[in-house]
């Protein structure tokens, strides 16, 4: 499995990001694909997942409402809009496949295949 993303930035509370995962490597019609985020000193947590075989997407609490994820299965791309930031969404994100071995759940689904992450700072 190999994930890149791409998009991290320096952006302003309120302020829109947009964030892109390219990935290979494994059967995505079979495998849910997500974001999780990590801040520093926190436990990295879950943000959004979809279940390419039913369509079905689960947004953490925390980005309901501001954050949406989609999906290019043509192009095996996976976009992450984030609006109205916040300082609290500050963290490096990751591009995350299910992976039925691995050591996070989230959405109904254990995770175990990362990206590299990409660092999104929003300023006060």
């Amino acid at each position: 499995v190999q994930l890149a993303e791409s998009g991290g930035g320096l952006v302003q509370t309120g302020g829109s990001l947009t964030l892109s995962c390219a990935a290979s490597g494994f059967a995505s019609e079979s495998y849910a694909i997500g974001w999780f985020r990590q801040a520093p000193g926190k436990e990295r947590e879950g943000v959004v997942c979809i279940n390419p075989r039913t369509g079905n997407i689960y947004y953490s609490d925390s980005v309901k409402g501001r954050y949406t994820i989609s999906r290019d299965s043509s192009k095996n791309t996976l976009d992450l809009r984030m609006s109205s930031l916040k300082p609290e969404d500050t963290a490096v994100y990751y591009c995350v496949v299910e992976d039925y071995s691995g050591d996070y759940y989230f959405g109904g689904f254990r995770w175990g295949s990362w990206g590299q992450g990409t660092q999104v700072t929003v300023s006060s």
